[in-house]
């Protein structure tokens, strides 16, 4: 595994201090202005400090796309991988490292374009890791084409006359998926929701999947402006079993009690409309985990080499 941050800025054993926020940061994040990147990193950071998070032993894995400069710009260990391929590598990383904790960091062509067979199998794998969809709704990176998530009549530079079909619904997917353990869905324009979802998104015993809607300053500035200027349009779904932010109820009147071990409940909420609904849409730790079934003998770093060899021995030519 490559070393993005970690490799360069902290030690493999490092001291016992207590971390504090900046401990986290790294390289100077280069997204736009305005970018909801921006608010994710700034609440990862808070996470990472609060949990004591030891740099060594967390993990980073990204794909291809603006969040996926995600390693960059977080002191740990870091993977910046392929286009769609963030999943299978952290998967490989927390089978063979599951002490590990795994953090995956995906845009909306990353995750449920050309990474969704890896998505809808990660979630069926249901390994103890943190995925997360930063969803700004088009593809920002390379400079405006439309997304599986991007809305229905929103123009592109592929699709100038409007998106042709109905956006896909990651969370209303994902709750389709065999296995799936956690989905939730929250803001980057709504810090105090963002930082309790990804707190029990990384508490949970299982793959936490967490949608952000995130907005792009350049290309989908005015896709939630409606949702920012009007709070009634946004309902906060709360349960002692999911998240609560009474800190919120003065501006976010609409709210609503979802108990997260209801599925059947949970898929009718996340239908689309014209509402936008947060929280833990579903949330159960009884469902077996792949590293539990596929545990992997312990090898000595020697004996990894002996394996490799004689294995690549049967291939010589």
């Amino acid at each position: 595994m490559s070393s993005v941050g970690c490799s360069l800025f902290c030690s493999v054993f490092e001291d016992e201090h207590e971390l504090a926020m900046g401990d986290y940061e790294s390289a100077q994040a280069r997204w736009c202005p305005g970018c909801g990147d921006h608010a994710v990193l700034t609440a990862m950071q808070r996470l990472l400090a609060e949990e004591q998070l030891r740099r060594e032993s967390t993990v980073f894995v990204s794909g291809i796309g603006c969040s996926s400069r995600f390693p960059h710009y977080i002191k740990t260990y870091g993977f910046h991988g392929l286009h769609g391929r963030a999943l299978p590598v952290a998967t490989g990383i927390k089978l063979h490292r599951p002490e590990l904790d795994v953090f995956v960091v995906m845009g909306d062509g990353d995750c449920v374009s050309i990474g969704a067979g890896h998505w809808v199998h990660a979630t069926r794998y249901n390994m103890d890791m943190v995925a997360l969809l930063l969803d700004n709704e088009v593809y920002g990176l390379t400079k405006n084409q439309t997304s599986p998530t991007t809305p229905a009549g929103h123009a592109t530079n592929t699709q100038p006359y409007g998106s042709y079909l109905p956006a896909m619904n990651p969370v209303e997917a994902t709750l389709g998926i065999t296995n799936a353990s956690f989905v939730a869905q929250t803001a980057e324009w709504i810090p105090p929701h963002l930082y309790a979802t990804l707190k029990a998104a990384y508490r949970h015993n299982g793959f936490a999947f967490v949608r952000i809607l995130q907005r792009c300053p350049k290309f989908t500035g005015d896709i939630f402006q409606r949702y920012i200027q009007s709070p009634d349009m946004v309902e906060l779904m709360e349960h002692e079993a999911g998240i609560e932010t009474p800190a919120l109820h003065a501006i976010y009147k609409n709210q609503r009690r979802h108990d997260p071990s209801d599925l059947d409940a949970a898929r009718r909420l996340a239908e689309t409309d014209d509402v936008v609904r947060l929280g833990i849409f579903f949330r159960d730790e009884t469902l077996p985990r792949y590293e539990e079934t596929r545990a992997l003998p312990a090898f000595t770093a020697e004996e990894r080499i002996s394996i490799l060899n004689e294995e690549f021995d049967r291939y010589a030519v």
